[in-house]
């Protein structure tokens, strides 16, 4: 589902990339505390963003760590961990669960069927948790499943409906700060949506599969990557705006450079994908 949310560490300091890193291992250790090895199967550096983000608007104290595990199995590591944690992993898990449906649903895969299978009375067990969260993620899949079906070429329509659930998912509490956050996750998850289009706007033409990007690119094909860069851009100042406003200080350097500079590392890639094949 996601993927798109990391940092660029050409332009993070030694110190922020352990800070980083630190944080992810810290979430990595949650999944495995709560769901097992199979629960850091399903990783992902989208919600290291949170914890990051979370854990700097509420100033919250860190349980450092110090562990070693299967990757790095000769030099001990480092996790952060707080009251954040937990609530990133469980969001973690069942964006995961639902990703993996997806998944079997599209493509048929028996192993993403299979998994989903095994981590499925963990989703339970958190849904029953964050009940507003969790019904934000299932609204927005039968939503999205309604969408593709009737083949919707509203793109800002579409993408709206990522940027609804991830609004949800990034409010952790419905206090002062709860419209703040929905309104960054919202247009986090409409730059992530337009992002996962535009990456597979190609591949789905082939297939005659479902992307609204298709209908703009046929309207528009000398302008389409102009267009496309336009809309991104748009909504990634719309969340950096919405980021600017909220009192952050702790890690502020790390989040800077992960809505400013890391999410268009994935954009920089499929240029460079671009260009290859143009030169072939």
């Amino acid at each position: 589902m996601f993927g798109y949310i990391n940092v660029n560490k050409s332009e993070l300091s030694e110190e922020n990339k352990k800070i980083y890193q630190s944080y992810y291992c810290g979430l990595c250790q949650r999944l495995h505390s709560n769901c097992g090895i199979k629960g850091q199967m399903l990783l992902s550096y989208d919600m290291t963003f949170l914890i990051v983000l979370l854990t700097g608007l509420y100033e919250l104290e860190n349980k450092e760590k110090q562990f070693t595990c299967g990757v790095h199995p000769t030099k001990k590591q480092t996790a952060f961990e707080n009251e954040v944690s937990d609530y990133c992993a469980a969001i973690n898990v069942m964006l995961a669960y639902h990703n993996l449906i997806d998944d079997w649903k599209d493509e048929r895969s028996y192993s993403k069927k299979t998994l989903a299978g095994i981590i499925r009375k963990d989703y339970e067990r958190f849904a029953t948790e964050y009940p507003r969260q969790v019904k934000a993620i299932e609204e927005y899949m039968e939503k999205t499943a309604q969408y593709e079906e009737a083949g919707e070429t509203n793109i800002d329509l579409v993408a709206g409906l990522t940027g609804e659930m991830l609004g949800e998912l990034m409010a952790w509490k419905e206090d002062e700060w709860y419209k703040e956050l929905k309104t960054l996750g919202y247009y986090m998850g409409k730059f992530i949506y337009l992002m996962d289009a535009y990456e597979d706007v190609d591949k789905d033409e082939k297939k005659n599969n479902y992307n609204p990007l298709r209908a703009l690119k046929k309207q528009n094909e000398k302008d389409f990557e102009t267009l496309c860069k336009l809309m991104m851009t748009s909504m990634m100042s719309e969340c950096a705006r919405s980021f600017e406003r909220l009192p952050i200080l702790q890690h502020a350097d790390i989040l800077r450079n992960i809505l400013y500079s890391g999410v268009w590392t994935k954009y920089e890639y499929i240029q460079l994908k671009k260009k290859k094949r143009t030169q072939k």
